[in-house]
């Protein structure tokens, strides 16, 4: 395998191809963009793990499963790719070597499926919610949310398997764009059919389910409300339901937003003719893996809640730290009024010989 990757890079480096040369002001702000994104993105995405781990009510909620899959791969992507990302602009060429350069390419693809596989299973969900409320719990068991959430792993993953290995198309370095992605192999490449399958499959899914959502709940409202009375749920309990799922649909839309400019560009220019506009699409994708634990904040109740539980937790520690420690010093300190006390009787007693 390593002998293969090998071969793989050294033959495309030593390529004769016309390198595209992006305007410096354009890289600086592609490298600038990246390292804040990585920043933003790990702190912004950890945080919001461990607030939905904390909040007991969002803890146990379906939804915040998938919710966490999309955290892990927004964070993987923030911690793995962007630096490199930042790196390879700074250098304007990949100097890592080909075993990195394969790994930048799996990770980042990957990460792109999980993210919208994710999407994908929330979707469901929320339309499952409505549509099946009565069967709810009987479909999203404990066990078969794992279930979902392990073959959104493996799925989006396992897809990347074949160009790894060389098997369909490979992952190496595009010496005209100086980065790592999926390459042809003797005039084969799964480029489309993993575009086909990867994003626009799962978009036209979560698309059809979001519109049957909206005629559900339009067509159907006196009927909803009264199995909701029957099957008990609250009118609390559904209002908090309307807005998770204006949650869901919201980070779907500014995922799509974030990521269509970039696959526009990629098929309508793909000899980069135009530089910047390739760079602003690029960096309106990195963006996609920090906007939603802003979106989560700025939307909806229940996260602010579990943000600011958190925020509580962090304070309360810290106080609880101060003030052990200062009640220690304090009572060492002469300020104390037991310091006397305690003086005189170090006094009155023997020195030990």
């Amino acid at each position: 395998m390593s002998e293969l990757s090998f071969d793989i890079y050294e033959n495309i480096t030593n390529m004769d191809q016309n390198i595209t040369h992006y305007p410096p002001e354009a890289t600086v702000l592609a490298a600038a963009c990246a390292c804040i994104f990585s920043v933003v993105g790990v702190v912004g995405n950890l945080v919001t793990t461990v607030a939905l781990l904390m909040h007991p009510k969002l803890r146990g909620h379906v939804t915040t499963m998938f919710v966490l899959s999309l955290c892990v791969s927004d964070l993987l992507f923030c911690s793995i790719n962007l630096p490199l990302t930042a790196n390879r602009y700074i250098k304007q060429n990949w100097s890592l070597g080909p075993s990195l350069c394969q790994m930048f390419a799996f990770v980042f693809y990957g990460n792109e499926a999980v993210s919208l596989l994710s999407m994908v299973a929330i979707t469901i969900n929320r339309y499952t919610l409505i549509a099946y409320y009565d069967m709810y719990s009987q479909i999203y068991t404990t066990t078969k949310i794992w279930v979902q959430l392990l073959l959104i792993w493996l799925v989006s993953f396992g897809l990347m398997v074949p160009p790894l290995l060389g098997v369909w198309g490979q992952l190496g370095l595009d010496p005209s764009t100086f980065s790592c992605t999926i390459l042809p192999k003797e005039g084969r490449s799964p480029k489309k059919c993993l575009f086909v399958v990867g994003f626009a499959l799962p978009c036209v899914v979560i698309i059809v389910s979001y519109s049957c959502i909206y005629w559900r709940v339009r067509q159907s409202k006196r009927k909803l409300e009264g199995r909701s009375k029957l099957s008990g749920q609250t009118a609390k309990e559904k209002e908090e339901d309307s807005r998770l799922t204006t949650l869901m649909l919201t980070i779907f839309l500014c995922f799509l937003a974030c990521f269509l400019p970039l696959m526009i560009m990629n098929v309508a220019d793909d000899g980069i003719t135009y530089p910047w506009l390739h760079i602003i699409a690029s960096i309106l994708a990195w963006a996609s893996s920090v906007i939603n634990p802003l979106i989560y904040a700025a939307t909806n109740r229940q996260y602010r809640a579990a943000y600011a539980n958190l925020l509580k937790f962090c304070k309360n520690s810290t106080v609880k730290k101060r003030t052990t420690w200062g009640s220690r010093t304090m009572a060492n300190s002469s300020n104390s009024p037991h310091y006397a006390d305690k003086r005189n009787h170090m006094k009155d007693k023997p020195a030990d010989l």
